[in-house]
């Protein structure tokens, strides 16, 4: 009998220990990391790059695989970006981006974006590029993969009817509309004049926010880019008056996430070849009677 409840109890041991092992076993394989998905790289030896990786990287062959370059946009911007009073998207960055694409073998999907948060939907994945007019400024260099300068604009000062403004001091007496986030904003606040006239500024979500307010006669002037300024001006017969003085060039760059180098390059070799060929000159003639485009 003894040795029965012995036996008995060195099997209830054993049995105990094993099902103590069983359960290890389980709580190791579940305490193991969940794979890594293709938008997180896997980190280096040194526990470095999953830091420093991008979320979002997209390379040529990933463009062509999926068949289309998906192309942020503020679809307001005459005459590089804009809808027709039957909504359809023309302009002349649309029709470079189509170009380009034909170049590359895919199709061009333009996506209408808030244009102050461009850098958001650019990292995130949610375009490919930013291409609409988009100047070239040293935070953009810093922040993105920038292809090369294709046109040159200027920060100019339209005037309404009846207003002259000699000087940017002048300025500080009337009341200015500017489209927030947009280059003319950047150029006013990195010169040495904006503290001074800052307090007469009102941004505006849009250019053609801004152009009503200065056909209602609430504002004086407006800082704009030069292309965009002078397309409306001559649709509305030329009422607006342009100052002498300016804020500046504008050189014009499609961006591109800081890791995309690859495809900022192929759309770069993409527009040599309009260039080369007379596609480009033809794209400008079209939208500003000359051939403007960056050589």
């Amino acid at each position: 009998m003894k040795k029965s409840i012995s036996f008995l109890l060195v099997l209830t041991f054993a049995l105990t220990m094993l099902a103590g092992c069983g359960g290890a076993g389980a709580s190791s394989s579940a305490a193991q990391p969940a794979p890594e998905s293709a938008a997180e790289p896997a980190a280096s030896a040194e526990g470095s790059s999953a830091q420093s990786a991008p979320a979002y990287a997209t390379s040529l062959e990933d463009i062509k695989t999926k068949g289309e370059l998906v192309i942020g946009l503020d679809d307001t911007f005459a005459p590089m970006g804009f809808r027709e009073t039957d909504g359809t998207l023309v302009g002349f960055d649309i029709d470079l981006a189509t170009a380009v694409c034909e170049e590359l073998g895919v199709t061009p999907t333009f996506q209408p974006i808030d244009w102050n948060a461009k850098e958001m939907e650019l990292s995130t994945g949610n375009i490919d590029c930013i291409w609409n007019g988009m100047s070239a400024t040293p935070e953009r260099q810093q922040s993105m993969s920038l292809s090369k300068s294709y046109l040159n604009n200027k920060i100019v000062v339209m005037t309404n009817t009846g207003v002259t403004i000699a000087s940017k001091e002048d300025l500080a007496n009337f009341n200015i509309g500017i489209q927030a986030g947009s280059a003319a904003l950047e150029a006013v606040q990195a010169d040495p004049i904006y503290d001074s006239i800052k307090g007469k500024i009102v941004e505006f979500a849009t250019y053609d926010e801004v152009i009503l307010d200065m056909g209602t006669g609430r504002l004086d002037c407006m800082v704009i880019d030069e292309v965009y300024g002078n397309y409306k001006n001559t649709k509305l017969g030329g009422k607006f008056g342009t100052a002498e003085f300016d804020f500046g060039d504008d050189l014009y760059a499609v961006g591109f996430r800081k890791g995309d180098t690859e495809l900022t390059g192929a759309v770069d070799t993409a527009m040599e070849t309009l260039i080369a060929n007379g596609k480009a000159a033809e794209i400008s003639n079209k939208w500003f009677g000359k051939d403007i485009v960056v050589k």
